[in-house]
């Protein structure tokens, strides 16, 4: 039976649903109610997830079920290669899996990506560099991009 939590994050109220065979889905919500209790389920995801807000995690390891077709499930997987602090583009994404024709079909899979930040799809930018599209908003993307890319503004006086 699926279960459902509540955290906070420094982008919105996360939610979390999975069971026993793995979390299936994380959103984020602008305003929500913060859940007083975790269920055991889910808390090493809510663990990972506060870790990577709090900058001491790169990648996640619990157990994931996102419920999609075979060619979402595929787009996905190609997601989860994407290295933390890196970006790739729709058009290099949808060569990785094996058809650049496919690009929009690849876009249209991540837009559908049930598993915010675990599954990686904003580290998927445009091929000009641009921010474009995602679900959750481009100010979320652009923070998420920034937290794991951190520029250093020293670099700037070193050079001095």
């Amino acid at each position: 039976m699926n279960q459902t939590t509540y955290i906070k994050t420094p982008l919105g109220i996360a939610e979390i649903i999975g069971d026993e065979n793995g979390v299936s889905s994380i959103s984020v919500q602008d305003q929500g109610t913060i859940s007083v209790t975790i269920p055991s389920e889910l808390q090493n995801a809510v663990n990972q997830l506060n870790e990577y807000f709090e900058g001491i995690r790169t990648d996640f390891d619990f157990k994931l079920n996102p419920k999609g077709t075979d060619f979402q499930q595929k787009v996905w997987k190609g997601l989860l290669q994407i290295p933390y602090g890196k970006t790739r583009t729709y058009l290099e994404q949808s060569k990785i899996l094996g058809d650049v024709k496919a690009i929009r079909a690849v876009a249209s899979a991540n837009g559908k990506n049930p598993l915010w930040i675990v599954v990686p799809c904003h580290r998927v930018i445009g091929s000009d560099g641009s921010l474009t599209g995602y679900a959750g908003g481009l100010w979320r993307k652009k923070w998420l991009l920034e937290h794991e890319n951190p520029t250093n503004q020293q670099s700037l006086f070193d050079q001095m």
